[in-house]
């Protein structure tokens, strides 16, 4: 912090502040701001009320395949790519504006929301180092998360192909017994 602009240090705040509103990990802090560990730490418990959780990030790019996550994590990343290509905004102001954008579909219609701050972070680095891609179903022509390094040439995403399996959520079986 020596010789650092007061304001150039509110800046990191404010991000810091949006991010952990956003809830993002105490390591998605660590990664984009230049504050230490201890004041994001003391930042975090004054915003959350709570120390921040414990433990490592989420990390397996299976998670992002299975039915649910890829529907939600196709839809951000979709988000993410026209907020980068249409607006001039890159880096995590684009994850934030993308993952507000992503919030607000799901709110208005009254869907789960499945994709965490965190988890919408790993996607974009995942797709940015080439472990996940993007990839277009045959039948819908939509474009969906897939391994990098599986054959996309015949893709047929989880809406064309849903799964027998899919949304049958206890909470989906206790909605239908009402």
């Amino acid at each position: 912090m020596r010789n650092r602009s007061i304001i150039t240090e509110a800046k990191q705040i404010q991000l810091a502040t949006e991010l952990i509103e956003l809830g993002a990990r105490l390591q998605v802090l660590e990664m984009n701001t230049d504050l230490s560990r201890e004041r994001l730490v003391k930042l975090y418990k004054e915003i959350r009320g709570v120390s921040p959780p414990k433990g490592m990030l989420p990390y397996s790019e299976d998670w992002f395949m299975s039915w649910q996550p890829n529907m939600h994590s196709s839809l951000f990343i979709n988000i993410y790519h026209y907020v980068t290509k249409n607006t001039g905004i890159d880096g995590i102001d684009a994850l934030i504006k993308s993952y507000r954008l992503y919030n607000e579909h799901i709110k208005v219609h009254q869907l789960e929301k499945v994709l965490s701050l965190t988890r919408a972070w790993t996607l974009v680095r995942f797709v940015e180092s080439g472990v996940l891609c993007i990839a277009p179903c045959v039948n819908c022509h939509g474009s969906f998360v897939v391994h990098s390094l599986e054959i996309h040439s015949n893709h047929v995403c989880g809406l064309c192909n849903i799964p027998s399996r899919a949304g049958k959520t206890k909470k989906a079986a206790l909605a239908n017994l009402h």
